[in-house]
């Protein structure tokens, strides 16, 4: 191909406006990670005011002023605004844009033994929209009446009537427009990762001799250019509610004993447009971990990854089951109970293709000649906090048990397991594993061993016992428990909860500490420090416009020939052509 041949770029085009997805892919991971430290910091700020609610704190009133804090303590607006905020940016700006954006762009054209994407321009403004929609989201926790507050979720009609509180102002309007161009930003990526993955595969490389990670990435590609589309035209609907007087969300709507001029519509028509991204949303954020999960655990475990056609059609089960899954996110919305039971069915379908890959990982490590690198441990931790998060999913899934915990913290802790520890994970592992790849460095291993043990602790320290107050019947998103006497049995455990977070909040500075300083001053990585068989380790350390110097790779076998008695070497990369009468496997 001559339009890659070596040529200078200025800084604006490498840097800034790049259209090459290694640096691509680069810019959406420390935007990510910069979006990832505001919601942290969010995080804490409410769980102080969670854990000693109504006494006064100099941190809170630091951040946030006379105006949403007076005298340190936090107003109930405030409150709301961040917990809005921080899911909104943990569950789309870091766990989709992070994830996706970040190993699709790095991986899929170096595994797959592509030059580059199938269209630099795409992906370059696919980056920028989503670079764009942060500032936009971010810039909302400036607005004078304050950032939306209607939850991550926004349900109307609190999200719907701008008049009802002031988080319903030009912040939620803000909201809106941010996430209609990180859509807009999914979108282009998952075109172009869909059809890189289709069309520009290296000579030999046959569909069943992609990486776990290429199939992960490329099913959780379908998935957001199927769902994501139904957000958008929620919000546009949203959007005509809360500025050209129609109701399609709204009806009977009384404000200050006021009745307002709108009937006819139902809020519930966008609980189910909203789940209906929603539940594939969870998978389009879990996929991309597990595929970097199971690249990491067999690389480590020097064993080839157990049940490796199982876990392809796992992938695509869990792909199709997810768009099928919706409605027990509304098991308490009044909904016909023979339509209850096709979801609790499907829901809990759905658990055995998770079972599938979650048994096939710990067979993979059984008997291996396993290396605890902390990619590695992040990985074995992703398996851990995925089968713990999946027993309790078990429990949501069924109607009639979920009514009794539904928007309790049973269910915000279910849900942090699930999407903020196995999905943070399987992101952490693949920076500690590709990071070499990027920058051409290594992170301090003692560094991330430390990482990941204060995050595990603290993980499960914050979110295993939120089951417990959540059956207590703590409802999420209160402002104050010590305010129902009720609730005082969980006072001593928001406690616990909310110092566990922050101790666990402070530890992600080792890992930017460890980020930062290895980018720069790290010790410089050879070209295959794992003795990885994939093709991403075939190329030169040094980046080069193309990915490969020369020609591109041929492939000869599957990317998961460990320790295979046949060879001296305990990897055999995926170029090195068969010998004769050997079979693959």
């Amino acid at each position: 191909m001559a339009g890659h041949g070596h040529h200078e770029e200025s800084f604006v085009s490498k840097y800034i406006f790049s259209q090459d997805h290694k640096m691509i892919s680069k810019q959406f991971l420390v935007t990510a990670i910069a979006m990832g430290v505001v919601a942290v910091l969010l995080s804490v700020l409410f769980r102080i005011q969670l854990g000693w609610p109504s006494e006064p704190n100099s941190f809170v009133h630091f951040f946030l002023g006379d105006r949403w804090a007076p005298g340190g303590i936090m107003s109930g607006g405030a409150y709301l605004a961040l917990v809005t905020i921080h899911g909104t940016i943990m569950v789309f700006f870091v766990l989709t844009g992070g994830l996706s954006g970040t190993f699709s762009n790095l991986l899929i054209p170096l595994q797959i033994g592509a030059r580059d994407m199938a269209s630099g321009f795409l992906n370059m403004l696919s980056y920028w929209f989503f670079f764009v929609s942060s500032v936009i989201m971010l810039t909302s926790l400036f607005v004078e009446t304050g950032a939306a507050s209607a939850g991550w979720t926004i349900y109307p009609p609190l999200s719907a009537l701008p008049q009802a509180i002031a988080g319903s102002g030009l912040g939620m309007t803000l909201w809106l427009v941010s996430m209609v161009l990180f859509v807009a930003s999914s979108l282009l990526g998952g075109l172009n990762y869909v059809v890189t993955i289709i069309n520009l595969r290296t000579k030999g490389l046959t569909m069943t001799r992609l990486p776990l990670t290429i199939w992960a990435f490329l099913i959780t590609a379908v998935l957001g250019v199927l769902s994501f589309p139904v957000l958008v035209s929620a919000v546009v609907l949203l959007i005509m509610d809360r500025s050209f007087g129609t109701a399609f969300y709204l009806s009977d709507i009384y404000i200050g004993g006021e009745a307002l001029d709108v009937t006819g519509g139902s809020p519930i028509l966008f609980q189910h447009l909203f789940w209906f991204l929603g539940h594939p949303e969870v998978y389009i954020v879990l996929l991309p971990a597990l595929g970097i999960s199971s690249q990491v655990i067999s690389t480590n475990s020097r064993k080839p990854i157990f049940g490796y056609r199982a876990m392809i059609g796992s992938i695509m089960a869990i792909g199709f089951l997810s768009f099928i899954v919706w409605g027990h996110h509304m098991y308490v919305t009044g909904m016909n109970p023979f339509l209850g039971a096709v979801f609790v069915f499907t829901t809990l379908l759905i658990a055995i293709p998770s079972a599938v890959k979650a048994f096939n990982y710990i067979t993979t490590l059984w008997q291996g000649n396993i290396r605890m690198t902390p990619a590695m441990l992040f990985s074995i931790g992703l398996v851990s906090t995925f089968v713990t998060g999946g027993v309790t999913g078990i429990i949501l899934a069924d109607s009639a048990l979920d009514v009794q915990v539904h928007d309790t913290y049973f269910v915000v802790g279910h849900f942090h397991i699930v999407m903020g520890m196995s999905a943070i994970f399987g992101m952490f592992a693949g920076v500690y594993h590709w990071f070499p790849k990027m920058f051409g460095r290594m992170m301090n291993t003692k560094m991330g061993y430390a990482h990941f043990w204060v995050t595990m602790v603290c993980g499960m320290g914050v979110f295993f016992p939120m089951h417990f107050i959540g059956l207590n019947g703590s409802p999420r998103r209160y402002y104050a428990y010590s305010e129902f006497e009720y609730l005082n049995a969980t006072v001593d455990l928001n406690v616990l909860i909310s110092v566990f977070a922050i101790i666990g909040g402070i530890a992600q500075i080792i890992f930017l500490f460890n980020f930062f300083y290895s980018v720069f001053r790290g010790q410089k990585a050879s070209q295959n420090p794992w003795q990885s068989n994939t093709l991403e380790w075939t190329t030169p350390v040094e980046h080069v416009h193309g990915n490969w110097p020369g020609a591109l790779p041929v492939v000869h076998r599957w990317p998961y020939d460990y320790s295979n008695p046949a060879y001296e070497e305990d990897f055999v990369p995926q170029t090195v052509p068969l010998k004769p009468g050997e079979e693959e496997h």
